[in-house]
């Protein structure tokens, strides 16, 4: 064994523990307690497992649940953003990419690259791989915050134009996904958890 190498990975592992303390504008379902980013990027990584039949395209599933399970990581340092406040996602690409490299540069140099080219694969959202799990991504919360009968958006007066902004990206890597979504947007509006 090397002690070095093994030491690195365990600090990393260590460190991304730190996930679990990052809650989430988003309540867990049946009206539960805020979800954390690590319950979110499990629940995640599932889904991708589940639901790869409906992607529009074929792709490596284990890379996807492995960008699903990593791209959170990064909001140890740089906290959670919530969707639609414009402010905080103003800065939130810079904060992140600095999170990257520290929390990432834990690791052995050969696990450090290949993470943070995962990283940066997910957000840049061009191979399938990251368009699947974009759609996750904007899918699960839809998800969690339409069994809980649209609580988190009528606490943040989230409007149609905001939520329908924000799941687009979904259409890139799912066309049947995204009409359920557009379904589960409809329905939020008539019962005005979503403003119109």
């Amino acid at each position: 064994m090397d002690q070095e190498r093994f030491e690195k990975q365990l600090a990393f592992i260590l460190e991304a523990d730190k996930e679990k303390n990052i809650l989430r504008q988003t309540h867990l379902s049946d009206h539960g307690r805020r979800e954390n980013d690590a319950e979110h990027a499990w629940h995640m990584a599932m889904m991708i497992y589940l639901l790869k039949e409906y992607s529009n395209e074929s792709f490596d599933v284990a890379k996807s649940m492995m960008m699903a399970i990593i791209h959170d990581i990064v909001e140890i340092d740089a906290g959670d953003a919530y969707a639609y406040d414009m402010e905080a996602l103003n800065s939130q690409k810079e904060r992140e990419r600095n999170a990257a490299k520290r929390i990432f540069g834990l690791l052995p140099d050969d696990q450090r690259d290949e993470l943070i080219a995962l990283f940066e694969e997910f957000e840049a959202c061009e191979s399938a791989e990251a368009r699947f799990a974009r759609v996750m991504d904007n899918f699960q919360p839809l998800l969690l915050n339409d069994s809980n009968g649209g609580n988190d958006w009528r606490e943040h007066n989230v409007t149609y134009d905001q939520v329908t902004k924000r799941q687009m990206t979904s259409k890139l890597g799912s066309e049947q996904i995204w009409g359920y979504t557009q379904k589960l947007i409809d329905k939020n509006v008539k019962k005005g958890s979503i403003k119109n």
